[in-house]
């Protein structure tokens, strides 16, 4: 046989096996524990939260994308995926109108009545939700799997758990902080240990003063905060936002370590507050203020 032979079976033989990788059967289990079955990878998605869309195209499936929800901004090419509502109201006609071969969901950001009502379309769903870190690895090599890019979802996987691995590497042993996180300034909103936000507060060397709340975003007081007398104060806001910096309230209670420390934070919610890939990029965030205000010693209690 001569080269240029060996050459067209090669490309033969590669595009054969393409072929059958683009519809070999996919079984993977979701959040919920279902096994989630496609007979080929998915070439039509929707997808009903942001950083589902994010992880969709940090694996290469971007093009695969035919409908997502609001605020779904990243990358830029999201910003053209035709919307179909947001997390509190979907438009189901329009849904079902997109004919998808898979559904992704978020488990805990979706409205239940929503869910219950997209249920009855009898769509494939596949459900994520992350509480901790390793949870997004995971999604990333889920949906790699499901729309026909398992290596590039496990290679993204891989690297955002060297980066994980890294930065908690950095911060051991390091002095722990107690940290009010504030998720909403009025009503007074934060959350509990299970919070994927709590996982990336330990890997900055830092605890969660009301991680022992019974719910994931719990409603506090100013009194509490009080009881509680945090290291520092975080939040997620950026400039852009405008109006007042939402921690300024906190300036008039001297009573305060994290005040009289002069540590009130605030950190970009964009990254941090999105169950992608990203979210290293705001734990880094994090990590560097933390460690900015870790040497100022505040008078004692």
């Amino acid at each position: 046989m001569d080269l240029p032979a060996r050459l067209i079976a090669r490309v033969l033989a590669l595009l054969v096996a393409l072929a059958g990788a683009a519809h070999a059967e996919v079984r993977v289990p979701d959040a919920d524990g279902r096994v989630v079955w496609l007979a080929r990878p998915a070439q039509r998605i929707v997808s009903l939260a942001p950083h589902l869309t994010e992880l969709l195209f940090a694996v290469g499936a971007g093009a695969q994308v035919v409908g997502t929800t609001e605020y779904s901004d990243f990358p830029e090419a999201a910003r053209r995926v035709p919307r179909v509502g947001d997390s509190a109201l979907l438009d189901l006609e329009r849904i079902a109108a997109l004919k998808p071969d898979l559904v992704l969901v978020w488990r805990h950001g979706n409205s239940p009545q929503q869910l219950q009502r997209l249920a009855a379309l009898r769509l494939p769903t596949y459900a994520h939700e992350a509480r901790a870190l390793a949870d997004i690895s995971r999604g990333l090599r889920d949906l790699g799997a499901l729309t026909g890019h398992a290596d590039i979802g496990s290679q993204r996987a891989e690297a955002f758990d060297r980066a994980v691995a890294g930065l908690r590497a950095r911060h051991a042993g390091r002095t722990r902080l107690r940290i009010f996180y504030q998720v909403w300034p009025q009503p007074l909103i934060t959350l509990n240990g299970e919070h994927l936000i709590s996982q990336v507060l330990d890997l900055c060397g830092a605890d969660n003063v009301f991680a022992a709340e019974r719910l994931l975003t719990p409603t506090v007081s100013e009194e509490a905060v009080l009881l509680a007398d945090p290291d520092a104060i975080v939040t997620g806001w950026i400039p852009a936002y405008g109006g007042a910096p939402p921690l300024e309230r906190w300036k008039r209670l001297t009573a305060l370590r994290a005040v009289r420390g002069g540590r009130l934070l605030t950190v970009n919610p964009d990254l941090l507050h999105r169950q992608s890939d990203r979210v290293i990029l705001g734990a880094h965030e994090l990590c560097e203020k933390l460690d900015g205000v870790r040497g100022r010693s505040p008078p004692s209690r």
